[in-house]
């Protein structure tokens, strides 16, 4: 599976789990608006490390905060290399 569409599938989850509806998850959706609030992206941000075995924002000496799903994904994309 994608990097992209693990991360999708994870905030699907998570927004289920905690009950929250969310907006249609594309690339250019800013992620202040995305229905997850700081609880909601911490455990999107553990479970990728377990599921992906990176955390880009703790692992980049100059980490940069993603505005954009599109900008997420890339980060996690970098970050697996």
């Amino acid at each position: 599976m994608s990097v992209k569409l693990t991360i999708i599938e994870q905030m699907e989850r998570i927004g289920r789990e905690h009950g929250k509806i969310l907006p249609p998850l594309r690339d250019d959706l800013v992620l202040a608006d995305c229905g997850l609030d700081s609880l909601g992206f911490a455990v999107l941000v553990a479970r990728l490390e377990d599921t992906l075995g990176v955390d880009p924002f703790t692992a980049a000496e100059d980490a940069v905060f993603p505005v954009t799903l599109g900008d997420f994904v890339k980060v996690y994309e970098h970050g697996m290399r």
